[in-house]
């Protein structure tokens, strides 16, 4: 040990195991302060760093506890003698630290022997566990090439806070680490996760040089409508875009094509059972795609052998004459070919007397000689093309004709509840959003373009460039089994869309998921599509892609634990309840019992991080978000206290869901969702 470190010590190790040492202070130290031949250290405060020393290296240990012993005699209690008394400080290995140059690595190779010396830490030393030099480096090109234009920067790690421990020490974090897993921010209502969120994004996104993050994506999916507030100001022409649409139900806001939805996307939301209805299902998607597509000759023989089927079944039921005229009738104004359509059949099944004109002969030119049945034919299947939403529920009622065609009578009772579920779809004023019909049809906008928007691309031809980094999804106004549906829909899309790209993982996307326990839980989804299982398989495979979660939730014991369990980084506020607690205590191993036992008395903005993005976990306070999202404190004591007449201080939007917003003269306000003031209502 060199003479410098003898200087600094500050007592021996006297106890050694293999998760805790004990160190007995030097004798005639006051109040666990020592002055040293650089400055007065305070080595008695929970969560500071000593060194030992270790052949060429020191091993690094956090003080997790502080004890005395007096040793003086019995009579002279009386008056405790602080200076006379034996201190000791208990003490985890935490790592290592080369003792001449080189950086911290997590995790203990050697131990120390029995007294070995114990030595406070050196500015230095703690630049080095930290990573303090400085958070901007120069910028490379692609591929190691010179960047443009010369002299521009870039982040290395990005401060996100101050040490509550060591005074005057940024927090930061490695970006690619960060960033390059995926990150948990964690802790109960209140506590400041949501500020968080908002700092460590303004942070990345306020460098004001050349180089901006221009290739980031966030998408944000914002079920408190909170955070436009503290992230629009974020927009700068030519640097970073913001972009937000707001998902209300309706058919003015965020509008989702119901074609996107993939085939078991379907069967979750029509709750499809899987021996009866789903083969119906099916059959209806296929034909709903088949009759809005192009139309060629194969095509047509296979729609023409679908109707012959379907019309003929119809034919051989026991309805009433004007009953099969009306079915068919119906059937062939929304699917018909130049074959088989209303004017080529109406001259069979006009009503004459009572009867169907031609029945036998509509017979004959439908499955006749000449007819359009096919032999062997093979169901088409669903594809992703646009076609009415109410097509699809005519599209069933085919589908069920064509089972019931080939012999299968009981089809039609068992699939009553699925075409019950769908009626229901068709009439919620929530599902607007989804739905799309003729005069949407021609304002089609393709998956590729839909993407390219929602990631923020501006695609000129072939060219596509960055126009927005974030893109916020403003759910405040939809339920749950909304959010659930539209989450999972969007993430997977996204996901595929990684997983086709070439070359891969060069366009790193992340989803920002705020109160993530509401759809991505440890227990299986009531609603009809379960977000989770997409999102557990973007946690395990995402990161080979370039897809990144940023979860927020107050109930860690609520979430999927396989989302949880593959996170690398995590930013833990305060957290109270057991249950909770205990699931940190779970996903971290590594983390003392002593750190652990800190964060139900964490205060306000204040976090314990850790995981691969810092060398050792710590707690700091979080820079200030300015602006901040819209999550502050209900003010109760102002509210509740005013002088009399005051007009309160509310707007009210008319109910999504069912019943009508009446105004004081009777009327009902003008337009769906239009605000009215409830100062109206009283007065």
């Amino acid at each position: 040990m060199s003479h410098d470190d003898r200087k600094r010590a500050i007592g021996k190790v006297i106890s050694v195991a293999s998760d805790r040492f004990v160190v007995e202070m030097h004798a005639g130290t006051d109040n666990f302060t020592v002055v040293g031949f650089d400055d007065v250290h305070y080595v008695a405060r929970l969560g500071s760093f000593l060194m030992i020393p270790a052949q060429s290296e020191y091993i690094v240990v956090e003080v997790v506890g502080l004890r005395e012993r007096d040793t003086s005699s019995p009579s002279d209690r009386g008056d405790f003698d602080r200076a006379g008394s034996s201190k000791y400080l208990d003490v985890v290995p935490v790592g290592m630290l080369p003792t001449r140059g080189g950086g911290f690595r997590f995790g203990v190779s050697l131990f120390p022997s029995l007294y070995a010396d114990a030595l406070y830490a050196l500015d230095g030393e703690l630049d080095r566990i930290f990573e303090t030099e400085a958070a901007i480096e120069p910028s490379v090109g692609l591929g190691g090439d010179p960047c443009q234009p010369e002299g521009a920067t870039r982040y290395r790690v990005l401060p996100i806070g101050r040490s509550v421990v060591f005074e005057g020490y940024d927090v930061k974090v490695r970006l690619d680490e960060f960033f390059g897993g995926h990150v948990a921010v964690l802790g109960n209502t209140g506590s400041g996760k949501s500020c968080t969120v908002a700092a460590v994004m303004q942070s990345l996104f306020e460098k004001v040089d050349e180089h901006h993050a221009r290739g980031a994506t966030f998408i944000v999916f914002d079920v408190n409508g909170e955070y436009n507030a503290a992230l629009e100001d974020l927009a700068s022409e030519g640097a970073i875009g913001v972009d937000r649409v707001v998902l209300d139900g309706t058919t003015s806001g965020f509008r989702l094509p119901h074609w996107f939805l993939e085939l078991a996307e379907w069967e979750l939301l029509l709750q499809a059972s899987e021996r009866t209805q789903v083969p119906v299902l099916r059959m209806a998607l296929g034909l709903a795609t088949l009759f809005s597509g192009e139309r060629t000759a194969e095509l047509a023989r296979i729609r023409n052998h679908i109707l012959a089927k379907c019309i003929s079944q119809i034919l051989r039921d026991d309805s009433s004459s004007p009953s099969k005229h009306d079915r068919i009738i119906g059937i062939l104004q929304r699917f018909n070919t130049d074959e088989i359509n209303a004017d080529t059949v109406r001259p069979f099944v006009r009503i004459n007397y009572g009867q169907l004109a031609d029945s036998e002969g509509l017979s004959d030119y439908l499955t006749g000689d000449d007819g359009f049945e096919l032999d062997d034919l093979k169901m088409p299947n669903y594809r992703n093309l646009p076609f009415e939403f109410a097509a699809l529920g005519e599209a069933i009622d085919l589908a069920i004709l064509y089972a019931e065609a080939h012999g299968n009578r009981q089809i039609r009772d068992y699939c009553s509840q699925m075409v019950t579920r769908f009626q229901a779809l068709e009439d919620r004023r929530e599902y607007e959003f989804l739905r799309h019909e003729a005069d949407d049809l021609a304002e089609n906008v393709g998956e590729r373009d839909f993407l390219a928007k929602l990631v923020g691309l501006a695609v000129s031809g072939e060219r596509q460039t960055k126009a927005k980094q974030i893109i916020i999804i403003d759910m405040n106004d939809v339920e749950d089994e909304v959010v659930e549906l539209v989450s999972a829909v969007v993430a997977r899309m996204l996901f595929r869309l990684l997983r086709r790209a070439d070359p891969r993982n060069r366009f790193p996307i992340h989803l920002l998921l705020e109160e993530a326990h509401r759809y991505i839980s440890a227990t299986p989804s009531r609603y009809a599509v379960d977000a989770t299982k997409i999102f557990e398989r973007i946690a395990k495979e995402g990161r080979k892609y370039g897809m990144f979660v940023m979860l927020a939730s107050q109930r860690p014991s609520e979430l999927s634990k396989t989302v949880l369990s593959q996170c690398s980084n995590f930013l833990v506020h305060r957290i109270q309840n057991p249950d909770d607690l205990s699931q940190i205590r779970q996903m971290t191993p590594f983390i003392s019992d002593a750190v652990l036992k800190r964060l139900p008395s964490l205060p306000r903005q204040h976090a314990l991080v850790f995981g691969t993005s810092v060398n050792l976990p710590t707690t700091f306070k979080v820079r200030e978000a300015v602006p901040r999202p819209k999550s502050d404190d209900t003010r109760v004591v102002d509210l509740w206290f005013h002088e009399e007449g005051r007009p309160a201080e509310i707007r009210l939007n008319p109910p999504l869901t069912g019943g009508t917003v009446v105004e004081a003269n009777g009327e009902e306000p003008e337009g769906r969702g239009d605000p009215y003031d409830v100062r109206d209502e009283l007065a």
